[in-house]
């Protein structure tokens, strides 16, 4: 795997020379703006067809042909990643953010932004070339340095996990990723394998992945001070997902490289909570798995012992992700953990109702679904609640077992998967589930296609709220 904090960020303290001026300009603003410029500058950007609208870069030239200021649109103002635009566009240079529309308080999200724009996965291929330095932005007055590294760090950690194909990033390649950050950290690190998970009584991840020829494992790394409240973070690590038995379509199986993407979101959450040093006791579980097929594939109609001990019919082998979960989200709770987060790519359903930008947001803690959506909207990382509604738990009755891991009805599938793992949620814990894409399907500012790092932002303000101060 990739260091993703060996990267340098095109963020410098102090510029090589002087700093060219950079405007940020939004298209409501972008005519006051323009008042200030001399009428060949006005001539110049009606040329290049500047009108503020996001991700919009120009430069204007000076006298002697150099670039004497740059300016990038913002468009209605509402995303500071429009920022990025410039970083990717605006040639070799050092620039210094001189005037802007937004609101007071984005020399944080500017700077983001921008770093955000350095993501490159080169594992395979060679980096694309570039100039020695390219441009590069002084760090604006008043942004959080360490937060911004932080952030970044963790984002580029998703990217690269999610972006890595399977071959690999199997169950043993995303313990070693897990097993280095804890390294890093000083956590302790333990991981269960193979015919181990049957004697630790962990079924269900051993039944989902006893199929491939890379032994099914969970991963759980410890941090922190044991007096401190403890949060326990849980990933869906399905390596790769064939569907099972009930395979998958070509289609529907060529991204199943990022089924892990739950795991990768918990890994660079709990990066964020262990470098800011954050008063808690963390515990992270990953059930790490290969969802294949042989021989020895569990079957739909199967009725499988989960740790909890609950029977589960199995309705359907491509509903294996919540399977995994239930064994894990039942050891988790053994902690009584004053918040429990599980993370995952579980249901398509979820990507139909809100498409690939936003997660589902499942909990039963009105308390804390309001704190997580103020988190989502203060940093422009959204989420939406979608209900755990108790009659459509009939949905996934079985008339052989306690639970049916899919059921028949076409409806609400990622709501009955959430009601799913509620099932293994111990009554009094706080919990949250998120049913995340960990994918962009096309490139933005900032945001490359490919891996996607989701809510991980308003993940980490809500355990800072929560638990501590913090440097945010």
């Amino acid at each position: 795997m990739t260091d993703q904090t060996s990267r340098d960020l095109p963020l410098v303290s102090q510029a090589d020379g002087t700093p060219i001026p950079l405007h940020a300009v939004t298209q409501q603003g972008v005519l006051g703006w323009r008042g200030g410029l001399d009428p060949a500058g006005r001539r110049w950007l009606d040329g290049l067809g500047f009108d503020g609208s996001a991700g919009k870069v120009a430069v204007l030239p000076g006298l002697d042909g150099a670039i004497a200021q740059a300016v990038v649109g913002l468009g209605d103002g509402e995303d500071p990643l429009s920022f990025a635009a410039a970083a990717e566009a605006l040639p070799t240079g050092d620039y210094a953010l001189v005037s802007s529309d937004p609101v007071e308080g984005w020399e944080t999200e500017i700077a983001l932004a921008w770093a955000l724009s350095a993501y490159t996965f080169t594992r395979y291929r060679k980096a694309p070339d570039r100039p020695q330095s390219k441009a590069r932005l002084i760090w604006p007055d008043g942004a959080d340095d360490a937060y911004v590294r932080r952030l970044v760090d963790a984002n580029f950690l998703i990217r690269d996990l999610v972006n890595t194909p399977a071959e690999d990033m199997g169950p043993a390649e995303l313990a070693d990723a897990a097993n280095v950050l804890a390294l890093r950290h000083g956590a302790r690190f333990e991981v269960t394998v193979g015919e181990g998970l049957l004697r630790a009584n962990y079924p269900l991840i051993h039944a989902v992945g006893r199929a491939s020829n890379r032994d099914p494992r969970l991963i759980d790394m410890t941090w922190g001070d044991p007096k401190h409240p403890m949060v326990t973070l849980v990933g869906k690590g399905v390596c790769f997902d064939s569907g099972g038995l009930d395979i998958k379509p070509s289609a529907g199986m060529r991204l199943m490289k990022k089924d892990m993407g739950g795991a990768a979101h918990v890994l660079g959450l709990a990066s964020m909570v262990m470098d800011q040093g954050l008063p808690v006791r963390l515990r992270v579980l990953i059930p790490a798995v290969d969802n294949a097929i042989d021989g020895s594939a569990f079957r739909p109609g199967d009725v499988l012992r989960s740790r909890k001990g609950l029977s589960v019919e199995i309705g359907n082998t491509d509903a294996e992700g919540r399977l995994v979960l239930a064994d894990a989200l039942t050891e988790a709770c053994t902690d009584s953990p004053q918040l429990l987060i599980d993370c995952a790519t579980l249901t398509g359903a979820a990507r139909v109702a809100l498409g690939p930008d936003i997660p589902a947001l499942f909990t039963d803690d009105d308390r804390l679904a309001d704190r997580l959506a103020a988190q989502a909207k203060r940093l422009r990382d959204p989420l939406w609640r979608l209900p755990l509604w108790p009659a459509y738990r009939r949905m996934i009755d079985s008339k052989i077992a306690d639970i049916n891991n899919a059921g028949d009805s076409p409806f609400a599938g990622s709501i009955t998967a959430a009601l799913f793992l509620k099932d293994f949620v111990s009554p009094g814990v706080t919990w949250a589930h998120l049913d995340l894409f960990a994918w962009r399907p096309g490139p933005r500012p900032g945001q490359s296609e490919g891996g996607a790092a989701q809510a991980l932002r308003a993940l980490h303000g809500l355990i800072v709220e929560k638990f501590g101060t913090g440097e945010q």
